[in-house]
């Protein structure tokens, strides 16, 4: 497919400061948000210029046009991503774009006539697995098998991401303020920096004070990288965060170490929220708990309508297979 003509105004002719790509990254308040949003921009950048190597900085967003942006959405639909995915490019597409409007870049026709696009409608389940209390069962005596530094830290990480069903990200940016014993309840920053409680099982209090009596109670992360040596990793003795996919790759490693198939964070949160659901709390209380905009969106992973569905088909029985006899139907 040929790629979207825009004029280039060349180089330099917008300057570093008044970039719409480093002005939308810069308005996230979330690091992996930014890596996120910084990624689908230098993929749409190279959807733009055919240039493989190309990134969002400096691209002339501001020429883009409603006949552009119909195009690149084109295209980035027969890339053969998920509606998901494709969707959450043309968020950022919108976003650099409306930068470019703030900027005096683009007039607000232009803008708006550009943004204009409708998202890809798609009706799916939400992705992911379940994840088996055995597995996390398994996973945890992985932890406690390690008698290192890192054993008690991700044990402790463990029970949280199960307990909680926190997103990576939020777990990553724990602090060690965010933690109150007393209340069994963790301060947690989400998406947009909304921040909530949520709250701890009496087991996995214990495994954080557990942890705790090796981290020590220098201010910083609560869950912070750890080096070969088994030492935290705390420049100025302050200890260091880890990132969001340091923790899916901690649970990765700490699964394989258990003999347990591959899951991910976002399992243990499909699962968290699953359970609640099946126990009787009542969605608004297990959007809250998760940090969801929307109740429609915690409804996804209800588990409920599954099972109904299930239990009537169990209810036919099976035909036993026999041959038919001579003038039969």
């Amino acid at each position: 497919m040929d790629a979207p003509a825009v004029r280039d105004p060349g180089p330099g002719a917008i300057a570093r400061d008044g970039d719409p790509y480093r002005v939308y990254l810069d308005s996230l308040t979330g690091a992996e948000s930014r890596r996120t949003m910084r990624g689908c921009l230098d993929r749409v950048a190279r959807v733009i210029t055919g240039d493989q190597a190309a990134t969002g900085a400096g691209q002339p967003w501001h020429l883009l046009r409603y006949e552009h942006t119909v195009r690149i959405r084109t295209i980035l639909t027969e890339q053969g991503w998920s509606p998901a995915y494709v969707n959450k490019h043309l968020v950022a597409l919108r976003r650099v774009m409306r930068e470019a409007w703030r900027l005096g870049q683009m007039t607000a026709e232009e803008y708006h006539r550009a943004a204009d696009l409708p998202t890809v409608r798609h009706s799916r389940l939400p992705a992911g697995q379940h994840v088996p209390a055995e597995v996390a069962g398994a996973a945890l005596d992985a932890c406690d098998r390690d008698d290192s530094p890192a054993g008690a830290r991700d044990g402790a990480l463990l029970a949280v991401l199960y307990s909680t069903g926190c997103r990576r990200a939020e777990i990553a940016g724990l602090a060690l303020d965010d933690y109150d014993p007393a209340a069994r309840s963790l301060r947690v920053r989400g998406k947009r920096d909304k921040e909530r409680l949520v709250y701890l099982t009496r087991e996995a209090v214990a495994r954080i004070e557990a942890w705790l009596a090796v981290r020590g109670a220098a201010p910083g992360a609560l869950f912070p990288s750890i080096n070969k040596a088994g030492r935290l990793r705390a420049p100025g003795g302050r200890p260091a965060a880890m990132t969001g996919q340091a923790i899916a790759d901690i649970l990765a490693r700490r699964l394989a170490a258990a003999g347990a198939a591959k899951r991910t964070p976002h399992d243990f949160r499909r699962t968290f929220i699953g359970e609640l659901l099946d126990a009787g709390v009542d969605l608004a209380t297990a959007q809250a708990l998760v940090g969801h905009a929307s109740p429609v969106t915690t409804a996804r992973y209800d588990r409920r309508p599954e099972s109904r569905r299930r239990e009537a088909v169990d209810r036919l029985a099976m035909p036993a297979a026999r041959p038919l006899r001579p003038g039969g139907p």
